[in-house]
């Protein structure tokens, strides 16, 4: 079995979020079960200088992009045992960052169709092509249309994973022609509506459709969380499923994680006290082992659930005396909502403005309570990375959410949570969360078994490897 996977991201060359985390960790994970896995992702001006480094130039072609042909030059790297192929194109990738800009849709366009084009030059004939989100959806659409009967190509099957819906590379008409370059009779792939819908293209042409929870799949065939497409995704319901995604357990391990104040583990939990305290003082805030401390590590944006907190945020600081501390960066609106809070409980409430990936290992070690009161949650890893690091979730039950925290009200599950998108109905998980809290034993036992929970990537990697093996036969 062979997989070539295309991913606009994937750590540890760049990452803009969560599906960085799974092209980094996937890959690796499939390799340990005698995989054959490659990586393809855009050679981003950003990539450390340390990374480039150990890069080896395996040659360049001419990729068409409609009406034109563009340079690509394929350098090839390997990380973990993995090989991973970086496309090459200044034009397109030599800025800051790896989305955002006015021309995404060509920039992806092009390094959708290189990833095909590579292949009769990088000695890699895979029997499965793993595609994901948006920026790669054309995979499947020109594969299926252009690539199918050529020689060398034949019998490939083609996965998209949709990592987020709100997220579908929607553009005009124009695209067709100036960019995408369909022949005519296929443009309907990518037409939705009054526009052309990458997203779209990637579900209509895939062999196999993914989501990155159970609960997720089923949620997309609703209006509520399908962003328009729910009818689409009703009509291919068959070849539609949702894997859970998994947690990088050699990253996230309190064991031996060199970024965090004390190492400690569920059978010897006393260096998770250092950390509470480190984090407590990195924040500026009194050092207190009693006092409950929470926390959130997350974008500043509204389908985080950020609405909820405006409510009942106050109230819950003072009458809780509880500590809270946050790291993110987004919307303004939110930014000052949490400056605001931060000047009016400077004892209670602890705020990091931007990303800083060794302040949220930090935060995850030594915080007590962890919260994700998100809208739409189509899986989400820092719930499964606090329980790592024996930091008790507290989260709405929704997406990958509600496939990986059971409420603890029956003392056997492993967080606490909430239905309704409801500020109230959250004050009450937090309440119900600070009681048990206050009971010692409980507390420590519901720590232990958060700690127990396997999220590693090895059991989604084998339902992975089943789906390969499903539509390869």
């Amino acid at each position: 079995m062979k997989i070539l996977f295309v991913s606009p991201e994937a750590q540890p060359f760049i990452s803009t979020g969560g599906l960085a985390e799974v092209a980094g960790s996937l890959p690796k994970a499939l390799r340990k079960k005698r995989v054959g896995v490659r990586v393809v992702l855009p050679l981003y001006q950003d990539i450390p200088d340390a990374l480039r480094d150990n890069m080896r130039f395996v040659t360049n072609i001419t990729v068409p992009v409609a009406w034109r042909r563009q340079y690509c030059g394929i350098f090839e790297a390997k990380v973990d045992g993995v090989i991973y192929y970086l496309l090459d194109n200044e034009y397109y990738f030599k800025r800051p960052g790896a989305y955002g800009y006015y021309d995404d849709a060509e920039r992806f366009a092009f390094f959708s169709r290189a990833a095909l084009e590579i292949l009769p030059h990088i000695d890699f004939k895979p029997n499965v092509i793993h595609a994901n989100d948006w920026q790669t959806a054309l995979v499947p659409v020109y594969y299926s249309t252009l690539f199918a009967t050529k020689p060398g190509y034949e019998n490939i099957k083609t996965v998209f994973t949709l990592h987020n819906m709100q997220y579908q590379g929607e553009y005009g008409h124009e695209l067709l022609g100036e960019v995408i370059g369909l022949p005519p009779k296929d443009h309907k792939l990518v037409e939705f509506g009054e526009n052309v819908n990458l997203l779209k293209g990637g579900i209509e042409c895939a062999d196999a459709v993914t989501t990155v929870s159970p609960s997720y799949a089923q949620e997309i065939l609703d209006p509520w969380f399908s962003h328009g497409l729910d009818p689409l995704l009703r009509a291919r319901e068959w070849k539609l499923s949702g894997i859970l995604n998994g947690i990088d357990t050699e990253v996230y391990d309190p064991t031996r994680d060199p970024l965090i104040a004390a190492q400690f583990s569920a059978a010897q939990p006393q260096g998770k006290a250092a950390c509470k305290a480190a984090l407590q003082e990195e924040y500026g805030l009194p050092v207190d082992a009693a006092v409950p401390l929470l926390s959130m590590v997350t974008r500043l944006t509204g389908h985080k659930g950020l609405d909820l907190l405006r409510p009942i945020l106050y109230d819950f600081l003072r009458e809780s005396g509880a500590q809270f501390v946050v790291l993110g960066s987004g919307e303004w609106e939110y930014e000052q909502f949490f400056k605001q809070v931060q000047q009016d409980f400077p004892q209670q409430f602890g705020l990091y403005l931007g990303f800083n990936a060794g302040l949220s290992h930090r935060i995850y070690a030594g915080s007590d309570l962890f919260l994700m009161p998100s809208r739409a949650e189509p899986c989400g890893l820092s719930q499964m990375i606090a329980l790592r690091y024996g930091t008790v979730p507290i989260v709405r039950a929704v997406g990958g959410l509600r496939d990986s925290i059971q409420d603890a009200g029956d003392g056997a599950g492993n967080g606490f949570t909430f239905q309704s998108y409801n500020a109230h109905d959250m004050r009450g998980a937090l309440d119900r969360a600070l009681a048990v809290y206050a009971q010692p034993e409980a507390w420590q036992a519901l720590q232990q078994r958060g700690m127990a929970c396997d999220f590693s990537w090895n059991v989604s990697a084998l339902e992975y490897l089943r789906l390969y093996k499903a539509i390869s036969k």
